[in-house]
């Protein structure tokens, strides 16, 4: 029996929608040789993650190994599978490896990060291979809500194995290749030994819709608006956004694009030729030129995030443009989950102006970039895998996934991140335990989950913060009162005293009371006076801020 092993290990997005980083290994235990399947981010919230720009995996398990990584395949160029790359790479430093479009994305932020973006190199799609160590990996073009969205063919000695990333059936997307099942068939003739297979979408009953049948119902809409129409998608959908210009075109409408990511990606399309025969656009500034009916704006910010076009416009002007009552803003793109707060806020804000809302509730002017589950059992019956890995998904979507296949017979398991998965056999085996967490973005600096940072910000923010400062001569003696600053708490309490008065009586009678050994010891001290503030603000205003003791010695 061969010692050497084909092993799977997620250390972001198993169990999350987001932050994708899949590692592959193949050689003998503890010495595989390894390759990195895309490496995304997740983006924070104030609830959880206040002040922090950007959420990415530890790779702290990689980097013990970095001497045998490979190489880093990325499959497509959205912020959860590329958006990482370019901070975490100086520790990585090996080849990234993408297709045209991805690899122009991925380049920009290479330089973005001071990095050379040689280190991107540009592969060829399918059957065109890429051999890496023990590994021989082809992109397989996938139809995606994105171009040049790619399912990796990944063969070691060990068998073959897909790797489908985002996909979605779809034999017409307007921009971007087709899914084509003959190329598929083609690559499962000789047999998959696993299918690691996305699972966002399992929980909807229906086939997924073609983006092709979206151009009629938006073109109707924005002929039948009045004043000024709008419409906000994510901007890596160079399909939707070309469907929306160009009805807007249709409409009589001069088209202007209003936000940074958006202008990137359409360039970043154009340059790599993925997007050809764009409708001519204007500049924000000629837009003031234009008749009202005469004008649509294509804009960033279709999640509700605060600094994108969408959200500007919702609070008054943006680059000098401004919606009016009797205007359209049109949401052509689904809510992702826990995104809903910043969403609804921006309808209000438009409600409020008097702007006409239209969302995506009615299922004409979006359709999901991710396969629904009657495709993914098209997927497994196209492919007939011996074994069944669900990813891209939470927990609920990865059990659903892999219960339709059990249901065809295929062995499938539930594979969170951090689960390493031998997958040499007939069926995946657990091969052990990886500690994985989240790395945060926080301005310029990177650190992690469990430094306490993020923690103590949501502290304060629960809880308020209170300075207390103390003075004691050379004799360990206090020097005067002790005075306490205060952030984030009411000015006074249920003894209609002033707040920071009442504390400080509290922690002067501490003091007066203290012993000679407490006053000498640096740590007692803070630990008292940190108990006695809290306990003091408890029985005012019923809250236990955090506290912070500076003690100060005359020498």
């Amino acid at each position: 029996m061969s010692s050497e092993r084909l092993i799977y290990l997620p250390l972001g997005g198993a169990g999350e929608i987001g932050m994708n980083a899949y590692v592959y290994g193949y050689g003998p235990k503890n010495k595989e040789r390894l390759i990195l399947v895309d490496l995304g981010v997740t983006f924070p919230d104030m609830d959880t993650t206040p002040g922090v720009d950007l959420i990415m995996p530890d790779m702290t398990w990689l980097k013990e190994r970095v001497d045998r990584l490979e190489g880093i395949f990325v499959t497509h160029g959205h912020e959860d599978h590329i958006g990482a790359i370019a901070h975490m790479y100086s520790s990585l430093n090996v080849p990234v490896y993408a297709r045209a479009f991805t690899a122009n994305l991925a380049r920009r932020k290479m330089e973005e990060a001071g990095h050379d973006p040689a280190n991107v190199q540009t592969v060829q799609a399918w059957p065109e291979v890429t051999k890496l160590g023990p590994f021989t990996i082809g992109v397989a073009p996938m139809s995606h809500s994105i171009p040049e969205s790619g399912g990796l063919v990944i063969d070691s000695p060990a068998g073959r194995v897909v790797h489908t990333g985002d996909f979605k059936l779809d034999s017409n997307p307007l921009v971007g290749e087709p899914f084509d099942p003959e190329m598929w068939a083609e690559i499962a003739k000789d047999g998959i030994q696993a299918l690691v297979c996305d699972s966002t979408n399992v929980f909807s009953t229906h086939p997924g819709r073609s983006e092709s049948e979206l151009p009629d119902e938006i073109t109707r809409l924005i002929s039948e608006a009045k004043g000024l129409v709008a419409a906000t998608t994510f901007a890596s959908n160079v399909a939707r956004v070309k469907t929306l210009a160009e009805a807007g075109v249709r409409a009589g409408r001069s088209i202007v694009l209003l936000g940074r990511a958006m202008r990137r990606m359409i360039e970043a399309a154009t340059e790599t030729g993925v997007l050809v025969d764009f409708p001519k656009v204007i500049s924000p500034e000629d837009a003031n030129n234009v008749p009202r009916d005469n004008l649509m704006l294509i804009t960033t910010g279709s999640q509700g995030e605060r600094r994108a076009a969408s959200a500007q416009l919702a609070r008054g002007k943006y680059r000098g443009l401004e919606l009016k009552e009797g205007d359209t803003f049109l949401f052509s793109s689904k809510t992702i989950p826990g995104n809903e707060k910043g969403v609804i806020r921006i309808i209000n804000q438009f409600s409020e102006m008097g702007v006409d809302v239209v969302d995506d509730s009615s299922g004409l002017y979006h359709v999901s970039g991710h396969a629904n589950g009657p495709d993914l059992e098209a997927m497994h019956n196209l492919l007939k895998p011996r074994m069944l890995v669900p990813m891209h998904g939470e927990h609920r979507h990865l059990r659903q996934h892999a219960r339709l296949g059990e249901a065809k017979g295929i062995a499938s398991a539930v594979v969170v991140n951090g689960m390493m998965m031998d997958l040499t056999g007939d069926a995946p085996k657990g091969a052990g335990y990886v500690d994985t967490g989240r790395t945060y973005l926080d301005g310029s600096v990177k650190y992690g989950a469990m430094d306490g940072i993020v923690r103590d910000r949501i502290r304060m923010a629960l809880n308020g913060h209170v300075v207390v400062t103390v003075l004691l001569d050379e004799e360990d003696e206090p020097l005067g009162e002790p005075w306490c600053d205060v952030k984030g708490l009411p000015e006074t309490g249920s003894s209609n005293a002033a707040l920071i008065e009442v504390m400080e009586e509290d922690l002067n009678q501490f003091l007066m009371r203290a012993g000679a050994k407490t006053l000498r010891d640096d740590d007692k001290l803070e630990q008292e006076l940190r108990r006695i503030a809290r306990q003091s603000a408890h029985s005012e205003i019923g809250k236990k801020p955090e506290v912070t003791v500076v003690v100060s010695r005359m020498r």
